[in-house]
C-alpha cells in the first residue's frame, strides 16, 4: 500500500479502480486472480474508510429482494462466496443466524409473505417458528412468529478488506492512498486521470476504469470528460445511526423486526465477540452530498430506539443504550418510492470501452462484493 509520500509524475496502467471500499477491492482482487494488475485509488488516509466502515457487518441471506434482480441475485451468491473465502482466507466470521419477528397478527402476515419471498428467492435453511420455538431459541425474545435464517452471518470487515488488499499486490497492484481524482478525460483508447495529493497531483493513464466509490460515484463520474454526459440516476441519500448496548449480551442471534420503508428496521446486530448494537434506523437527508453528511450520532434519536427494540425485547432497561455511530446509504429511489435496485453498467450498456460504473450499491453490498467483482472482472477482462 503506497501514500502520497511516493510521487510519482505519470504511470500507465491497464486497471483503474476508483475506492478502496470493500467492493473496490474486491473488484481489484478479482482482476488480480484472473492475472492482471490493477491499481486502486482511495480519497482517503485508509482503505475502507468511507461507508465500508460503518456497516452493521451483517452476512445477509438474500430473503428481502425482488427475486431475480440484481441484490437477490448478487446476495444469495455472494454470501456462499463470502463464506467460502473467510474460510479459506481465515478472515474472521460467524454463521450466528438471525430472527425476523413480528409481534402482532398484522406483522405476522407479513412475515409469511416474507417466508414465501426466501422460497422464491431459494433461500437454504429458512424456517417459520411459533411464539414458543423462538422462545426456546431466545428467551429473552417477544414475538408471535418468528422466520429463522440460519445462513445469516457476521464477517471482519475490515480482516476481509485487509485479505483483497493482500490480493492485489500479490498480483503486482497497489492502493495509492490520499488521491482524490480531480478530473479525467475519456481518450480513444484509454482514460486520463489526474488525481491530487498533498504532494503534488499524478496522472494515470489507464485502458479500464472502475467507478466503484459508493456515495462519491456520481461525482467522480461527473468529473470524468466522455462518462460526465452518460445518464446516471438521482442520488438520495439516507443516514442510519446505530446505538451500542451497554449490559451483556441477552441474545446469540441476531434479531430484525418487520421491514421498514427505506431499510429493514431498528434490529439487534452483535460483533464477533457478542457486544450487542441497534440500528440502524433510517434519516433521509436533504443533502446528496457525502461530503457534508455529519456523522455523529444524536443521543435524542434513543428514544425511537428504546421503543422499536421494546417491541421484541421488553426487558431493555432505560439508559442501555449508548450512541455508538453512524452510515450513509447511496439510494436511487427517495423517500417514499418502492427501493431501487442496485445499478451496474459496463461498455454494452453504456457504449464507453473499458468503463464500468456501481451506483446505488448499499445493502446488502458488503455481502455480494465478491459476486459483484465477477461481473464487472467478466465484463472488463478482455
Amino acid at each position: 500500500m503506497q501514500d502520497a509520500s511516493t510521487r510519482v509524475e505519470r504511470v500507465d496502467l491497464q486497471y483503474l479502480v476508483v475506492g478502496t471500499g470493500v467492493i473496490g477491492l474486491a473488484v481489484a482482487a478479482e482482476l488480480a486472480r484472473r492475472g492482471h494488475e490493477a491499481f486502486v485509488i482511495e480519497a482517503g488516509p485508509r482503505i475502507g474508510c468511507g461507508i465500508s466502515s460503518r456497516s452493521s457487518e451483517v452476512i445477509h441471506s438474500g430473503v428481502y429482494y425482488e427475486t431475480g434482480g440484481l441484490k437477490h441475485r448478487l446476495c444469495v451468491e455472494g454470501r456462499r462466496l463470502l463464506y467460502e473465502y473467510c474460510q479459506e482466507r481465515q478472515v474472521a466470521y460467524r454463521k450466528c443466524g438471525k430472527l425476523v419477528v413480528a409481534t402482532n397478527d398484522a406483522e405476522a402476515e407479513k412475515l409469511v409473505a416474507l417466508a414465501r419471498q426466501a422460497e422464491r428467492n431459494e433461500v437454504e435453511n429458512v424456517a417459520l417458528l411459533d411464539a414458543s420455538a423462538a422462545k426456546e431459541l431466545e428467551p429473552a425474545l417477544r414475538a408471535t412468529l418468528a422466520l429463522h435464517v440460519r445462513e445469516t452471518g457476521l464477517v471482519d470487515s475490515h480482516g476481509l478488506m485487509l485479505s483483497l488488499l493482500g490480493e492485489i499486490e500479490d498480483g503486482g497492484g497497489a492502493v495509492l492512498l490520499n488521491h482524490r481524482l480531480r478530473r479525467g478525460e475519456k481518450k480513444a483508447e484509454e482514460f486520463e486521470i489526474e488525481t491530487s495529493t498533498p504532494a503534488g497531483s499524478l496522472t494515470i493513464s489507464t485502458r479500464h476504469l472502475v467507478l466503484a466509490a459508493g456515495p462519491w460515484s456520481h461525482a467522480v463520474a461527473a468529473a470524468i470528460g466522455g462518462v460526465a454526459e452518460l445518464d446516471r440516476p438521482r442520488l438520495f441519500l439516507a443516514k442510519g445511526s446505530y446505538f451500542a448496548h451497554s449490559g451483556a449480551a441477552r441474545f446469540s442471534r441476531l434479531i430484525y423486526p418487520i421491514p421498514e420503508p427505506g431499510g429493514l428496521g431498528v434490529h439487534l446486530t452483535l460483533d464477533l465477540a457478542g457486544g450487542m448494537r441497534f440500528g440502524p434506523d433510517v434519516e433521509w437527508l436533504e443533502t446528496n452530498d457525502p461530503d457534508a453528511v455529519d456523522f455523529s450520532v444524536d443521543p435524542a434519536r434513543s428514544a425511537r430506539f428504546y421503543g422499536a427494540v421494546r417491541r421484541y425485547w421488553p426487558e431493555l432497561a432505560d439508559g442501555a443504550l449508548q450512541p455508538a455511530y453512524a452510515g450513509v446509504r447511496p439510494k436511487l429511489a427517495g423517500q417514499g418510492a418502492a427501493g431501487a435496485d442496485f445499478l451496474i453498467r459496463g461498455p454494452q450498456d453504456h457504449d464507453v470501452a473499458g468503463l464500468a460504473e456501481l451506483y446505488g450499491v448499499e445493502s446488502p453490498g458488503l455481502t455480494s462484493a465478491l459476486a459483484i467483482a465477477g461481473v464487472i472482472a467478466s465484463m472488463l477482462d478482455h
